[in-house]
């Protein structure tokens, strides 16, 4: 189990939400059925899929007896949510529930009508899956992070930990539909604090191997690996990769420093898809997804691993230490 220094408190514009059970009115007999698609694999997504399950079972949805799950995977197979999304469909489903914009946006494809709650998702209204935070307007609510601002936050204290470094490559994901938000975040951040923005493209596992060798002919001084589910479900292959350039990495999970990673500073996730259950439990109790506001994670955390630091030969400077969430051995 994770200790961590402070708790992840996840606050939104709808104020605190009360646990409660299913309204009386509900049949006993009635099981609802609750989608989940996810690009990754069940392995890699397994800790955050319970914690949801359990944040649905603290709301009184108890499996088998007035919920059943649908989840389907895509093993980081880009091109196969579009199928999977139908699948969910066919399963009549009372609701989808999604991780991120790429699994968002292929729901959204499938359906205008069906619930979707999307947890942990990038830029809704610039990606047009909302119409506005505070009235979505459609099939589409959730929470969302604002993972563009966290990536400034991660370059600046990246660049505290490995000030030496003028050269920072950035892994991106084209298939992302934040990809070129995330770039013109990584360039803004670095211009700020007058380093070089180096542009690396992943968008496949596949493609790794290529990426890490292009870091190391760029040059790059340090790394920062995007909030990307195609680089979380490929976090234990990714630490192999980039330990061998033996350069200091920030990510944008906090997953891929108990993997093995150097810091991350992000929401946590954990926290972000149980809460999303009160999402889930208000639409399956009636509740339309255009009249429930979409909050924003504002609790982030700051994860060192100091087993890596070492490794590295880095020593983290001790006012960082002192405001990490989480610091591993």
């Amino acid at each position: 189990m994770v200790i961590t220094r402070r708790s992840v408190l996840l606050a939104g514009g709808i104020g605190l939400l009360v646990a409660h059970r299913p309204s009386r009115g509900q049949s006993a007999a009635t099981i609802r059925r609750v989608g989940w698609l996810s690009l990754a694999s069940k392995a890699s997504t397994a800790d955050v899929y319970a914690a949801f399950k359990q944040g649905m079972h603290d709301l009184g949805w108890l499996e088998g007896k007035n919920v059943e799950y649908q989840a389907v995977y895509a093993d980081a197979d880009v091109g196969s949510l579009d199928a999977l999304a139908s699948e969910l469909i066919r399963q009549k489903v009372d609701v989808i529930v999604v991780g991120n914009a790429t699994t968002t946006r292929a729901t959204q494809r499938a359906t205008k009508t069906i619930p979707i709650v999307m947890v942990s998702v990038n830029n809704p209204v610039g990606n047009a899956f909302v119409a506005s935070l505070a009235k979505p307007g459609g099939n589409i609510t959730g929470i969302t992070t604002q993972t563009e601002e966290l990536l400034g936050k991660l370059i600046g204290i990246l660049h505290e930990v490995a000030p030496g470094a003028q050269r920072i490559a950035f892994l991106l994901n084209e298939s992302n539909p934040n990809h070129p938000v995330f770039w013109a975040a990584a360039q803004s951040a670095c211009a700020a604090l007058d380093l070089v923005a180096l542009r690396v493209v992943a968008s496949a596992p596949a493609q790794l191997g290529a990426a890490i060798e292009q870091i190391v002919r760029q040059r790059s001084q340090a790394v920062v690996v995007v909030a990307d589910p195609v680089y979380l479900n490929e976090r234990a292959n990714l630490q192999v990769l980039m330990r061998g350039t033996q350069l200091p990495v920030a990510y944008g999970w906090r997953e891929h420093v108990v993997a093995g990673g150097l810091l991350s500073y992000a929401a946590n996730l954990d926290a972000t898809f149980r809460h999303a259950a009160t999402y889930v439990d208000k639409i399956l109790k009636g509740a339309k997804p255009a009249d429930l506001p979409v909050e924003q994670a504002n609790k982030f955390e700051l994860v060192i691993n100091l087993k890596t630091a070492k490794a590295l030969g880095l020593t983290i400077p001790q006012p960082l230490l002192l405001r990490a969430d989480q610091v591993i051995q």
